[in-house]
């Protein structure tokens, strides 16, 4: 039994890591900024006003660009939420902070809930930002990763 969760431990980590590895790129500029700082309205300039649109931030866009692109997108995330029973943020750092390894799914539910919800209410990209969603998937992550990593290249990260 011990085995077969150590294999499963490795398997995850082979799987995820490289796409792991591109978004902790981001990890950073996202500890650093708060929700309002990458989100921006225009309005047009003093003779021509229209209606204000959300202008967002190169980096936060090109982290959001980034996620679509790795295994870490899932579109059936309702089905995560569901079951982990995460009404609001609060809840979902707590999931987040308390998951292992093989909760490898919550994970991909909480950042596809923020990256592809984002595309249709990109509200979803600042709030993920001033929640910390990201910083916290993100770190955990990276922690559990190297905590039952064996590969000594994961270590760098």
């Amino acid at each position: 039994m011990q085995g077969q969760e150590a294999n499963l431990k490795e398997q995850i980590i082979e799987e995820y890591k490289d796409d792991l590895a591109r978004l902790l790129r981001y990890l950073p500029f996202l500890e650093k900024k708060g929700g309002k700082d990458v989100q921006n309205y225009y309005e047009g300039d003093e003779e021509n006003r229209v209606i204000p649109v959300p202008v967002y931030d190169s980096t936060l866009l090109s982290f959001v660009k980034e996620a679509r692109n790795t295994k870490f997108m899932y579109r059936n995330y309702p089905y995560v939420y569901r079951r982990w029973k995460m009404p609001d943020a609060k809840s979902e750092r707590i999931a987040l902070e308390s998951a292992t390894l093989r909760d490898i799914d919550l994970f991909r539910g909480v950042i596809s809930k923020y990256v592809l919800g984002g595309q249709t209410r990109a509200c979803l990209w600042t709030e993920a930002v001033e929640e910390r969603i990201f910083v916290t998937a993100l770190s955990r992550l990276r922690t559990l990763m190297q905590d039952n990593s064996k590969i000594p290249m994961f270590r760098e990260v």
